[in-house]
């Protein structure tokens, strides 16, 4: 079984639906034969390197809202990471552009540690708070997780190095209506929208190894939590 997810770094439910979805092929009654390919999805494409700005201040100018609403926003967010384990730090958390880190996704995958360093960025980003925008972070990572350094720093100095490779993936979401992430697909014919429930992903997988379909079908009842270039809801 194949299973694509289009995600972007800084997009918190795409960490969280990861995460389930993870979860759910754990818990699977039968052992699966699964490949999971992470493929690249710029929320803001034009956002600038980390400004300094707080989350909850980007948050305020962008939807038009107070601090504390901004805070209450991300506290529900927070509360939906913990109950999979994971620990979200907005408090001191550096948003900034992911196209490097995208770039470096596909290096990885080159050489068979995808899922590493797409675990790790999300981990340095939402848990550590580093600026996962700033190219020596980036290369602080892939330090962590053994890469040839000077793969790394040739890839980080050439701008358009495996950029390709990323476009191409926005460029097959927008052929599939991809607007919102996570986004996952399975065998290249089924579709799960947002970070749905561990249930969801359970059954979705259960539905595909039983029998599949010629066309791509939604297989969630309802939308899941997503992020799109304006909002995560």
């Amino acid at each position: 079984m194949q299973i694509e997810i289009w995600s972007d770094f800084v997009c918190p439910f795409c960490y969280i639906g990861t995460r389930r979805l993870e979860q759910a092929i754990e818990r699977f009654p039968k052992e699966l034969d699964i490949t999971i390919t992470y493929k690249s999805f710029e929320l803001d494409p034009q956002a600038p390197n980390y400004d300094g700005k707080s989350i909850y201040e980007s948050l305020a100018e962008k939807y038009n809202m107070s601090i504390n609403q901004a805070k209450q926003t991300t506290q529900q967010i927070k509360e939906q990471a913990a109950a999979v384990g994971l620990k979200f730090e907005f408090d001191t958390m550096k948003q900034g552009n992911t196209f490097h880190a995208h770039r470096l996704s596909k290096y990885a995958a080159s050489i068979n540690k995808g899922k590493e360093y797409v675990e790790a960025v999300l981990y340095h980003y939402f848990t550590l708070s580093k600026d996962v925008s700033d190219k020596q972070t980036l290369i602080a990572i892939t330090q962590e997780l053994g890469f040839n350094q000077q793969d790394v720093k040739q890839i980080i100095d050439q701008q358009e190095s495996y950029a390709e490779a990323v476009r191409q993936d926005q460029a097959e979401a927008q052929s599939l209506g991809i607007t919102g992430v996570p986004f996952f697909v399975i065998n290249h014919k089924y579709a799960i929208s947002g970070a749905q429930s561990v249930e969801t992903f359970m059954q979705a997988i259960e539905k595909v190894a039983e029998a599949e379909q010629q066309t791509l079908k939604p297989l969630d009842a309802k939308p899941g939590a997503f992020c799109d270039g304006d909002s995560c809801n």
